[in-house]
């Protein structure tokens, strides 16, 4: 049986080469957040932080340490609002994709 190539490896291959999916990832992260769902949120901030630059790079950046940005996105996390908007500032620096929030009626 030929091994299938794993789901992560595939999104993070693809979040390197292309810039509208990143952004795509991003924002859908964000939006999941916004309409209340926080643990899908963190698990999509997550993916994308691993599709992205990887947990010890990102913990370098944010000089904050990788177990504790592990655990503040894994099922059990409950990251603050200050260490949340920190982190979607940090990646937002780090991957070049800006997020910007517009109200709809």
């Amino acid at each position: 049986m030929v091994l299938a190539r794993s789901f992560r490896n595939t999104v993070q291959s693809r979040a390197t080469r292309d810039p509208a999916f990143r952004q795509a990832l991003f924002q859908d992260a964000a939006q999941t957040l916004f309409d209340g769902d926080v643990a899908s949120g963190r698990a999509a901030l997550r993916d994308y932080i691993n599709a992205t630059i990887g947990f010890d790079a990102f913990a370098e950046a944010t000089k904050t340490p990788t177990k504790s940005l592990m655990r503040m996105f894994g099922p059990k996390g409950n990251p603050t609002a200050a260490n949340l908007f920190a982190v979607i500032d940090a990646l937002q620096d780090k991957t070049g994709v800006r997020l910007e929030v517009r109200a709809v009626s």
